[in-house]
């Protein structure tokens, strides 16, 4: 046995287990494709201060959980913590905002690492298939996001989720907000940490879990209260268009995000089926992220929804996905020759599309045909030497229990016909 194991906080994904985390991703990443999202992926590290500007400097994220480290050149790195940056940063560097077509729309899957305590729902390293759209702001590309992920869910058979819904503002409103905040936080018996915190971002203490905390911010000023009027028209349009999908959601008006660069819609996907980690899912806005690397105004909006705990909330419903099985025909010879035979049919199978796979390692009829039983295959292919003799091999149904002898030249044509 080995001595190694994964890393604390981490997981392996193994089959057939692996095949519904493939299966969510196709889920959530089919309605993008069909939107005119195009797939991006971009390098597991990036520039540390690529985090710093666009997350911020006093999050959580880029104060204790990016995995940070020095190259041999002097280079400062941090494994992703999020995409929406590095997205961002590759789009610019590619200058796709100018190629004249806005939005950009891409679409991403991946893994982000995050130094989080350990608990079902968090981990330290987890996936994500996200979506951004770049360059535009318009009420109606909000919309589209959250529908294009609600879609997604229900195509899971997901129900008991969630959808919350608020405005951040804009750097015009949000301001007088922040100062508003900031003067009810200082008079609260917070700790030292969490009093730096509100002089530095006091929309983050609002994101703050601790139950202490929380209760505290029962009469804190709510940000709809300072919203100028055009973020308020923003975001009824928004409101509008959603409802008229005919997609429910929660107006909650102290829902911020973990993340400075998020302004006016931002959303969660909460699933009530996951205890404290309930959150599935969530984007906004993100209107001055692109000024804040370095780049023009481009304002975008996208989001991001958790693979790991889609697949939890899937457990929490009791909802099994119909995953086909990875194998339709199995071969079983018996014999030298019939390994020659068959193996070649194999192959020949794999080529017109059919998931074929092979009995290998010599093993006897009995064993062999116990692994056509475990791989699923609707179908086995037995043949000896006898059979060969005959020019046929048999056919086995493995839901019936029916065989049929088949000539070896008609193997192809007739699976072909009998899988569709």
């Amino acid at each position: 046995m080995s001595t190694f194991k994964a890393p604390k906080g981490t997981y392996d994904l193994l089959p057939p287990d692996s095949a519904k985390y493939l299966a969510v991703r196709e889920a959530i990443a089919a309605p993008l494709r069909g939107s005119g999202y195009g797939y991006i992926e971009t390098p597991g590290f990036e520039n540390v201060e690529l985090f710093a500007r666009g997350v911020g400097e006093s999050t959580d994220i880029v104060t204790k959980e990016m995995y940070v480290f020095e190259t041999k050149g002097g280079d400062r790195l941090a494994l992703r913590p999020e995409t929406t940056a590095p997205v961002l940063r590759a789009v610019l560097e590619a200058n796709l905002h100018k190629a004249g077509n806005l939005p950009v729309k891409v679409w991403y899957s991946g893994s982000q690492y995050r130094y989080e305590r350990p608990q079902k729902g968090r981990y330290r390293h987890f996936s994500q298939v996200g979506a951004e759209a770049i360059g535009a702001e318009d009420p109606a590309l909000d919309a589209e996001l959250i529908i294009l992920a609600d879609q997604a869910y229900r195509s899971l058979g997901l129900s008991r989720f969630r959808i919350l819904l608020n405005s951040l503002g804009d750097r015009e409103c949000r301001p007088v907000y922040r100062a508003a905040l900031q003067d009810f936080l200082r008079g609260l018996d917070l700790d030292e940490d969490t009093l730096r915190r509100a002089e530095i971002n006091p929309l983050r203490v609002l994101d703050d879990k601790r139950p202490e905390v929380q209760k505290q911010l029962t009469d804190a000023p709510l940000l709809r209260d300072y919203l100028c009027d055009a973020c308020k028209a923003y975001h009824e349009e928004v409101r509008e268009l959603i409802t008229a999908a005919g997609v429910a959601f929660e107006d909650d008006p102290k829902l911020v995000r973990g993340l400075d660069y998020y302004t006016r819609t931002t959303f969660e996907f909460v699933h009530d089926g996951l205890g404290s980690q309930s959150a599935v899912g969530g984007g906004g806005r993100y209107d001055g992220l692109s000024e804040m690397i370095g780049g023009p105004s481009l304002p975008s909006v996208g989001w991001a929804l958790g693979v790991d705990r889609t697949v939890l909330a899937l457990e929490a419903e009791g909802i099994e996905l119909d995953i086909p099985a990875a194998t339709s025909v199995f071969a079983v010879p018996l014999g030298e020759e019939a390994r020659r035979v068959l193996f070649a049919k194999v192959t020949e199978l794999r080529k017109n599309g059919v998931a074929a796979d092979f009995a290998y390692g010599g093993k006897g009829l009995k064993g062999a045909m116990k692994n056509a039983n475990r791989s699923g295959a609707r179908y086995a292919i037995v043949a000896g030497e006898r059979d060969l003799a005959d020019g046929v091999v048999q056919l086995k149904d493995m839901e019936s229990g029916e065989q049929t002898a088949i000539g070896v030249n008609e193997i192809v044509a007739e699976l072909e016909s009998r899988l569709g």
